[in-house]
């Protein structure tokens, strides 16, 4: 597969700024940040604003949204967090007394306090696995996953070591016990490939804000037809069936449009979020994200090359995600890493004892050049 050619151009990131932390924040391209603005300049005219806008711009960034990761659109919610799409996820899932919900060790929180809270009110109890040292996280699930297991809840790579979940093997295991499988893909999805027909997720969620390079503030929930019918977590004007009528709004109704729309946050219709966000995710259907994954895979791949040159350690891949690139200090972080690097306007994050890497299709040889430097000089 051809090499994609760096995106730097479409981004506002200066020649001596070398960000390589796209699993901090993805920055906006050119083409998010017009769109968001002209998405605000619509409310300048709120005249012009008409009763079917509010529906078309919700429509228009769920088509998008379910043609990225190729389902129905029917399947996807607008949502305004990770929180708030595991919120539902754990409002439709039922956990009786006895029964675990299976997590990852040290995973991100977000997937974790909701999962405490229904166990506490259940009766139930929360499972973090925890790997070998050496090891990607497939092999501890699948033990942990047993009889009384009535959620697992895991992202598709651990967002600080980068460590891959297989979830088609996951995935199966689950749904032979009976259990709900749950999955935060804020860390990979736009960036990795997942197959939902074959991984069958009971509802999946990823905020924009990170590898799918949007805004802050809003997030895809993917909800399996099985639970088409379930409870919403808030009840809003917009998601009953006939809002699109304004003049019969008060002819209340208990039915709810079609799909996960039930699901969709109150005042989804925000026109900045959802624009930026929809351009956010043309820019990665331009090159595709099994193209998008290779490139990465290449790049942390030299990386990791140069690193272990340098007495460093890191996950082959296949281990761990192609986007992410964990680098380990055997000696210990060396004394004013962070300050060097922060000198040198290398942007990376440092997670525990690890040096998390992850670039985008914006970074150039230089920066990657730069890093290396960097930590040649740290290391003496």
């Amino acid at each position: 597969m051809a090499r994609i050619a760096s995106q730097r151009h479409r981004f506002a990131i200066p020649d001596d700024v070398h960000y390589l932390n796209c699993a901090y924040m993805g920055p906006l391209s050119h083409e998010v940040s017009e769109a968001m603005v002209a998405g605000a300049r619509a409310k300048e005219q709120p005249w012009n604003f008409r009763p079917a806008d509010f529906f078309r711009i919700t429509e228009d960034f769920r088509s998008r949204a379910a043609r990225l990761v190729g389902v129905d659109r029917d399947c996807i919610a607008v949502v305004p967090s990770v929180s708030y799409g595991l919120a539902v996820a754990a409002a439709n899932l039922p956990v009786e007394r006895g029964q675990a919900i299976v997590t990852l060790g040290d995973q991100f929180p977000s997937n974790v306090y909701i999962w405490q809270e229904k166990a506490k009110r259940c009766g139930g109890k929360v499972i973090a696995v925890e790997r070998s040292s050496q090891d990607c996280w497939t092999e501890a699930l699948l033990d942990a996953i047993g009889p009384d297991t009535a959620v697992v809840a895991v992202p598709h790579n651990h967002w600080a070591d980068g460590r891959m979940v297989d979830l088609v093997r996951v995935g199966r295991k689950a749904r032979e016990h009976g259990a709900a499988l749950v999955l935060d893909l804020t860390q990979s999805l736009g960036a990795m490939p997942l197959d939902f027909a074959t991984v069958q997720p009971d509802f999946a969620v990823a905020a924009c804000y990170k590898w799918l390079m949007g805004p802050y503030g809003v997030g895809m929930l993917y909800v399996a037809p099985k639970h088409h019918g379930g409870e919403p977590i808030e009840h809003n004007w917009i998601n009953r069936a006939g809002s699109e009528d304004f003049a019969r709004l008060v002819d209340y109704r208990d039915d709810f449009q079609p799909g996960a729309r039930r699901f969709d946050m109150g005042e989804k219709s925000n026109a900045p979020l959802l624009m930026g966000a929809g351009a956010a995710l043309d820019f990665l259907m331009e090159f595709g994200v099994e193209a998008i994954a290779e490139e990465l895979g290449q790049c942390t791949e030299e990386l990791a090359r140069e690193a272990d040159a340098l007495g460093l350690t890191s996950a082959p891949i296949g281990t761990r995600a192609p986007h992410f690139l964990s680098l380990g200090f055997p000696e210990g972080v060396p004394d004013g890493l962070t300050e060097t690097l922060a000198e040198r306007q290398v942007h990376v994050s440092l997670r525990g004892t690890s040096l998390r890497v992850t670039p985008h299709l914006y970074n150039t040889p230089a920066d990657t050049e730069v890093l290396i430097e960097t930590l040649r000089d740290c290391l003496g």
